[in-house]
Protein backbone atom coordinates (compact mmCIF):
# COMPACT_ATOMS: atom_id res chain seq x y z
CA UNK A 1 0.00 0.00 0.00
CA UNK A 2 0.99 3.52 -0.73
CA UNK A 3 0.13 6.35 1.62
CA UNK A 4 0.29 10.37 0.99
CA UNK A 5 3.26 12.27 3.00
CA UNK A 6 4.23 15.59 3.36
CA UNK A 7 7.40 17.76 4.53
CA UNK A 8 6.99 19.94 7.53
CA UNK A 9 9.50 22.49 8.75
CA UNK A 10 9.27 25.06 11.46
CA UNK A 11 9.91 27.63 8.61
CA UNK A 12 11.38 27.69 4.93
CA UNK A 13 15.17 26.74 5.31
CA UNK A 14 15.03 26.34 9.03
CA UNK A 15 16.32 23.30 11.17
CA UNK A 16 14.20 20.49 12.03
CA UNK A 17 11.72 19.28 9.61
CA UNK A 18 9.72 16.34 9.12
CA UNK A 19 7.75 13.70 6.68
CA UNK A 20 4.23 13.97 8.23
CA UNK A 21 1.37 11.35 7.15
CA UNK A 22 -1.88 12.52 5.56
CA UNK A 23 -4.63 9.72 5.23
CA UNK A 24 -7.40 9.39 2.89
CA UNK A 25 -5.14 9.04 -0.26
CA UNK A 26 -4.11 5.41 0.39
CA UNK A 27 -3.84 3.14 -2.64
CA UNK A 28 -2.70 0.01 -3.37
CA UNK A 29 -0.40 1.23 -5.94
CA UNK A 30 1.65 4.56 -6.06
CA UNK A 31 -0.79 5.86 -9.17
CA UNK A 32 -3.66 4.69 -7.50
CA UNK A 33 -2.15 7.29 -4.29
CA UNK A 34 -1.24 9.90 -6.80
CA UNK A 35 -4.78 9.98 -9.36
CA UNK A 36 -6.38 10.64 -5.68
CA UNK A 37 -4.05 13.13 -4.17
CA UNK A 38 -4.86 14.96 -8.15
CA UNK A 39 -8.56 14.48 -7.63
CA UNK A 40 -8.83 16.11 -4.24
CA UNK A 41 -5.60 17.77 -3.22
CA UNK A 42 -5.34 17.84 0.75
CA UNK A 43 -5.56 21.54 2.69
CA UNK A 44 -2.21 22.07 3.31
CA UNK A 45 -0.82 22.17 6.89
CA UNK A 46 1.21 24.90 8.88
CA UNK A 47 4.41 24.47 7.46
CA UNK A 48 3.96 22.36 4.86
CA UNK A 49 7.16 22.91 2.19
CA UNK A 50 5.65 21.26 -0.87
CA UNK A 51 3.05 18.88 -2.48
CA UNK A 52 2.10 16.03 -1.21
CA UNK A 53 3.95 12.66 -2.72
CA UNK A 54 3.11 9.41 -2.33
CA UNK A 55 5.43 6.79 -0.66
CA UNK A 56 5.23 3.11 0.34
CA UNK A 57 3.24 2.49 3.35
CA UNK A 58 5.87 2.47 6.49
CA UNK A 59 5.78 -0.05 9.43
CA UNK A 60 3.81 0.67 12.51
CA UNK A 61 6.28 1.83 15.45
CA UNK A 62 3.49 1.80 17.87
CA UNK A 63 2.40 -1.06 19.49
CA UNK A 64 -1.27 -2.47 20.06
CA UNK A 65 -2.25 -5.39 21.87
CA UNK A 66 -5.74 -7.98 21.81
CA UNK A 67 -7.64 -7.21 24.63
CA UNK A 68 -10.50 -9.23 23.24
CA UNK A 69 -11.51 -10.20 19.92
CA UNK A 70 -10.98 -7.68 16.95
CA UNK A 71 -10.08 -5.05 19.80
CA UNK A 72 -6.88 -4.00 20.23
CA UNK A 73 -5.26 -1.02 22.97
CA UNK A 74 -1.67 0.86 22.93
CA UNK A 75 -0.10 1.03 26.18
CA UNK A 76 1.77 4.41 26.37
CA UNK A 77 4.41 5.52 28.58
CA UNK A 78 4.41 6.39 31.94
CA UNK A 79 6.26 9.56 31.33
CA UNK A 80 5.88 13.39 30.63
CA UNK A 81 5.76 14.50 26.91
CA UNK A 82 9.25 14.82 25.76
CA UNK A 83 11.45 14.99 22.33
CA UNK A 84 11.88 10.93 23.02
CA UNK A 85 8.17 9.69 23.27
CA UNK A 86 6.37 12.64 21.11
CA UNK A 87 3.31 13.15 23.43
CA UNK A 88 2.96 9.15 23.53
CA UNK A 89 2.12 9.43 27.01
CA UNK A 90 -1.51 7.68 27.09
CA UNK A 91 -3.35 4.71 25.98
CA UNK A 92 -4.76 4.73 22.61
CA UNK A 93 -7.53 1.82 21.81
CA UNK A 94 -10.15 0.59 18.69
CA UNK A 95 -12.25 -1.76 17.96
CA UNK A 96 -12.86 -3.17 14.18
CA UNK A 97 -16.79 -4.17 13.02
CA UNK A 98 -17.88 -5.55 10.05
CA UNK A 99 -18.28 -2.39 8.28
CA UNK A 100 -15.73 0.38 10.39
CA UNK A 101 -13.45 0.72 13.01
CA UNK A 102 -13.81 3.28 16.07
CA UNK A 103 -10.43 4.55 17.25
CA UNK A 104 -10.85 5.54 20.93
CA UNK A 105 -8.41 8.49 22.15
CA UNK A 106 -5.46 9.55 19.65
CA UNK A 107 -2.31 10.57 21.58
CA UNK A 108 -0.44 13.85 22.39
CA UNK A 109 0.55 14.83 18.90
CA UNK A 110 0.42 14.75 15.30
CA UNK A 111 3.01 12.60 15.49
CA UNK A 112 1.43 9.69 18.34
CA UNK A 113 -1.92 10.12 15.57
CA UNK A 114 0.02 8.74 12.15
CA UNK A 115 1.87 5.91 14.46
CA UNK A 116 -1.61 5.01 15.55
CA UNK A 117 -3.39 5.23 12.48
CA UNK A 118 -0.26 3.11 10.61
CA UNK A 119 -0.75 0.46 12.73
CA UNK A 120 -4.40 0.15 12.66
CA UNK A 121 -3.85 -0.16 8.91
CA UNK A 122 -1.68 -3.30 9.72
CA UNK A 123 -4.52 -4.92 11.28
CA UNK A 124 -7.20 -3.81 8.64
CA UNK A 125 -8.28 -1.58 5.77
CA UNK A 126 -12.02 -0.95 6.69
CA UNK A 127 -12.68 2.53 7.04
CA UNK A 128 -12.20 4.61 9.86
CA UNK A 129 -15.64 5.61 11.13
CA UNK A 130 -15.05 7.49 13.98
CA UNK A 131 -12.84 8.61 16.82
CA UNK A 132 -14.13 9.03 20.02
CA UNK A 133 -12.19 11.82 22.46
CA UNK A 134 -12.66 9.88 26.01
CA UNK A 135 -12.24 13.79 27.84
CA UNK A 136 -10.06 16.76 27.08
CA UNK A 137 -6.70 16.33 28.35
CA UNK A 138 -3.94 17.04 25.30
CA UNK A 139 -2.08 13.63 25.76
CA UNK A 140 -6.09 12.13 24.97
CA UNK A 141 -6.71 14.67 21.88
CA UNK A 142 -3.68 16.42 20.18
CA UNK A 143 -3.22 13.13 17.48
CA UNK A 144 -7.56 13.63 16.47
CA UNK A 145 -6.29 15.58 13.41
CA UNK A 146 -4.87 12.42 11.51
CA UNK A 147 -8.00 10.49 11.79
CA UNK A 148 -10.49 13.24 10.89
CA UNK A 149 -8.70 13.54 7.86
CA UNK A 150 -8.72 9.89 7.04
CA UNK A 151 -12.47 10.40 7.52
CA UNK A 152 -13.80 10.02 10.80
CA UNK A 153 -16.02 11.45 12.34
CA UNK A 154 -14.95 13.15 15.81
CA UNK A 155 -17.20 12.39 18.86
CA UNK A 156 -16.79 13.77 22.71
CA UNK A 157 -18.82 14.51 25.41
CA UNK A 158 -21.18 17.48 25.77
CA UNK A 159 -19.15 20.56 26.79
CA UNK A 160 -15.87 19.45 24.68
CA UNK A 161 -15.31 21.86 22.34
CA UNK A 162 -15.46 24.79 24.61
CA UNK A 163 -13.23 22.99 26.64
CA UNK A 164 -10.43 22.62 24.09
CA UNK A 165 -11.26 25.80 22.12
CA UNK A 166 -10.20 27.57 25.98
CA UNK A 167 -7.73 25.17 26.34
CA UNK A 168 -6.15 25.26 23.09
CA UNK A 169 -3.46 27.69 23.18
CA UNK A 170 -1.84 26.30 26.72
CA UNK A 171 -2.20 22.85 25.18
CA UNK A 172 -0.53 23.60 22.04
CA UNK A 173 2.43 25.50 23.88
CA UNK A 174 2.61 23.00 26.71
CA UNK A 175 3.15 19.94 24.72
CA UNK A 176 5.01 21.96 21.85
CA UNK A 177 7.44 23.52 24.27
CA UNK A 178 8.28 19.96 25.57
CA UNK A 179 8.25 17.90 22.72
CA UNK A 180 10.14 20.10 20.38
CA UNK A 181 11.06 20.69 16.69
CA UNK A 182 10.59 18.17 14.50
CA UNK A 183 8.38 16.09 16.51
CA UNK A 184 5.20 18.42 17.34
CA UNK A 185 5.50 19.70 14.00
CA UNK A 186 1.78 19.28 12.54
CA UNK A 187 -0.05 19.45 15.98
CA UNK A 188 -3.48 21.42 15.98
CA UNK A 189 -6.20 21.35 18.30
CA UNK A 190 -9.26 19.81 16.90
CA UNK A 191 -13.02 19.97 17.81
CA UNK A 192 -15.33 17.42 17.61
CA UNK A 193 -17.92 16.88 14.98
CA UNK A 194 -20.58 15.88 17.20
CA UNK A 195 -21.39 16.07 20.69
CA UNK A 196 -22.87 13.34 23.02
CA UNK A 197 -25.29 14.28 25.74
CA UNK A 198 -27.60 11.82 26.81
CA UNK A 199 -25.20 8.90 25.79
CA UNK A 200 -25.55 7.09 22.12
CA UNK A 201 -24.54 3.47 20.71
CA UNK A 202 -21.84 3.53 17.54
CA UNK A 203 -22.91 0.58 14.85
CA UNK A 204 -19.74 -0.59 13.73
CA UNK A 205 -21.71 -3.28 11.37
CA UNK A 206 -22.03 -6.72 13.65
CA UNK A 207 -20.81 -4.80 16.47
CA UNK A 208 -22.09 -2.14 18.78
CA UNK A 209 -20.24 0.26 21.02
CA UNK A 210 -22.05 2.04 24.11
CA UNK A 211 -21.01 5.81 24.63
CA UNK A 212 -22.27 7.30 28.12
CA UNK A 213 -20.98 10.98 28.98
CA UNK A 214 -20.40 11.14 32.21
CA UNK A 215 -20.75 13.68 35.26
CA UNK A 216 -17.94 16.02 36.03
CA UNK A 217 -15.65 13.26 37.57
CA UNK A 218 -12.01 13.36 36.47
CA UNK A 219 -12.65 16.07 34.09
CA UNK A 220 -16.02 17.87 33.16
CA UNK A 221 -16.22 15.71 29.34
CA UNK A 222 -15.35 12.45 30.62
CA UNK A 223 -17.19 9.74 28.08
CA UNK A 224 -17.29 6.26 28.53
CA UNK A 225 -17.27 3.88 26.15
CA UNK A 226 -18.65 0.46 26.59
CA UNK A 227 -18.14 -2.97 23.67
CA UNK A 228 -21.01 -5.26 24.70
CA UNK A 229 -19.75 -7.81 22.64
CA UNK A 230 -16.08 -8.31 24.65
CA UNK A 231 -17.19 -7.07 27.88
CA UNK A 232 -14.41 -4.50 27.88
CA UNK A 233 -15.30 -0.87 29.08
CA UNK A 234 -12.99 1.71 27.46
CA UNK A 235 -12.60 4.56 30.66
CA UNK A 236 -10.00 6.61 29.58
CA UNK A 237 -9.00 8.23 32.50
CA UNK A 238 -11.93 7.42 34.42
CA UNK A 239 -9.42 4.96 35.41
CA UNK A 240 -5.93 5.09 36.24
CA UNK A 241 -3.26 2.34 36.53
CA UNK A 242 0.87 2.70 37.42
CA UNK A 243 0.61 6.27 36.24
CA UNK A 244 -0.92 9.04 39.47
CA UNK A 245 -4.20 9.82 38.81
CA UNK A 246 -4.82 13.57 37.97
CA UNK A 247 -7.77 15.31 39.43
CA UNK A 248 -9.50 17.96 36.74
CA UNK A 249 -12.66 17.73 37.89
CA UNK A 250 -14.75 16.51 41.19
CA UNK A 251 -13.33 14.61 43.64
CA UNK A 252 -16.73 13.08 45.00
CA UNK A 253 -18.48 13.16 41.58
CA UNK A 254 -15.33 10.56 40.61
CA UNK A 255 -15.94 8.77 43.53
CA UNK A 256 -19.51 8.29 42.10
CA UNK A 257 -19.15 8.19 38.73
CA UNK A 258 -16.25 5.25 39.83
CA UNK A 259 -18.85 3.08 41.81
CA UNK A 260 -21.39 3.08 39.17
CA UNK A 261 -18.96 1.75 36.70
CA UNK A 262 -17.98 -1.02 38.85
CA UNK A 263 -21.68 -1.92 39.06
CA UNK A 264 -21.77 -2.19 35.38
CA UNK A 265 -21.84 -5.53 33.28
CA UNK A 266 -18.16 -4.61 32.38
CA UNK A 267 -15.70 -7.68 33.08
CA UNK A 268 -12.84 -6.05 31.89
CA UNK A 269 -11.27 -2.26 31.29
CA UNK A 270 -9.11 -0.23 29.59
CA UNK A 271 -7.96 2.82 31.53
CA UNK A 272 -6.12 5.39 30.21
CA UNK A 273 -3.13 5.24 31.69
CA UNK A 274 -1.31 1.42 32.64
CA UNK A 275 -2.58 -1.60 31.66
CA UNK A 276 -3.47 -2.01 29.19
CA UNK A 277 -6.46 -3.98 29.98
CA UNK A 278 -7.39 -4.82 33.76
CA UNK A 279 -9.87 -7.23 35.47
CA UNK A 280 -13.04 -5.40 36.44
CA UNK A 281 -14.10 -4.24 38.84
CA UNK A 282 -11.50 -5.09 40.68
CA UNK A 283 -9.09 -2.88 38.36
CA UNK A 284 -10.54 0.43 40.09
CA UNK A 285 -9.40 -0.60 43.33
CA UNK A 286 -6.26 1.11 43.51
CA UNK A 287 -7.84 4.87 42.04
CA UNK A 288 -10.97 4.23 44.90
CA UNK A 289 -8.05 3.74 47.38
CA UNK A 290 -6.35 6.94 46.45
CA UNK A 291 -9.48 8.65 46.05
CA UNK A 292 -10.39 7.94 49.55
CA UNK A 293 -7.01 8.58 51.05
CA UNK A 294 -7.60 11.84 49.33
CA UNK A 295 -11.08 13.00 50.66
CA UNK A 296 -9.96 11.63 54.19
CA UNK A 297 -6.29 13.15 54.24
CA UNK A 298 -8.06 16.88 53.34
CA UNK A 299 -10.86 16.42 55.93
CA UNK A 300 -8.54 15.86 58.51
CA UNK A 301 -6.46 18.72 57.15
CA UNK A 302 -9.70 21.02 57.12
CA UNK A 303 -10.25 19.78 60.21
CA UNK A 304 -7.20 20.67 62.21
CA UNK A 305 -7.56 24.00 60.41
CA UNK A 306 -4.42 23.45 57.87
CA UNK A 307 -3.96 26.37 55.24
CA UNK A 308 -4.13 25.23 51.73
CA UNK A 309 0.06 25.68 51.91
CA UNK A 310 0.54 23.35 54.76
CA UNK A 311 -2.40 20.72 53.52
CA UNK A 312 -0.95 20.34 50.29
CA UNK A 313 2.54 19.02 51.95
CA UNK A 314 0.85 15.90 53.71
CA UNK A 315 -2.94 15.16 51.76
CA UNK A 316 -2.03 11.77 49.91
CA UNK A 317 1.13 11.19 51.28
CA UNK A 318 0.55 7.68 52.26
CA UNK A 319 -0.01 6.56 48.54
CA UNK A 320 3.36 8.15 46.98
CA UNK A 321 4.85 4.44 46.96
CA UNK A 322 1.70 3.21 45.07
CA UNK A 323 2.19 5.16 42.06
CA UNK A 324 4.84 6.35 39.20
CA UNK A 325 4.86 10.12 38.80
CA UNK A 326 3.16 10.91 41.99
CA UNK A 327 4.87 14.24 42.89
CA UNK A 328 3.97 15.59 39.64
CA UNK A 329 0.22 15.10 40.30
CA UNK A 330 -0.82 14.83 43.93
CA UNK A 331 0.07 18.66 44.88
CA UNK A 332 -2.42 19.74 42.15
CA UNK A 333 -4.82 16.67 43.24
CA UNK A 334 -4.82 17.90 46.87
CA UNK A 335 -5.52 21.55 46.36
CA UNK A 336 -8.92 20.86 43.73
CA UNK A 337 -9.81 18.00 46.59
CA UNK A 338 -9.19 20.90 49.29
CA UNK A 339 -11.15 23.74 47.41
CA UNK A 340 -14.19 21.54 46.90
CA UNK A 341 -14.14 20.00 50.19
CA UNK A 342 -14.00 22.76 52.38
CA UNK A 343 -17.15 23.88 51.16
CA UNK A 344 -18.80 20.50 52.24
Amino acid sequence: MFEAFVMLCLEAGARGCRAALRPGYAGETRDACEAALAARPPVLLPGQTGAAECRRRPAATLEFEPVAPRAFAHRGRIAEPDSDNLGDVSNIAYVIGDTGVAVIDAGGSRAVGEAAYLAIREETDLPIKVLILTHMHPDHVLGASVFQEAGAEIVGREGLSRALAERAGSYLQGFGDRIGVPGFLGTAVTLPDREIADGDVLDLGGRTLVLSPQPTAHTATDLAVYDPASGVLFAGDLVFDDHAPALDGSLLGWTRVLKALQRGPATRVVPGHGGPVLPWPEGALPLMRYLETLAFDTRSALDKGLPLSAATEVIGQGEAINWQLFDLFNARNATVAYTELEWE
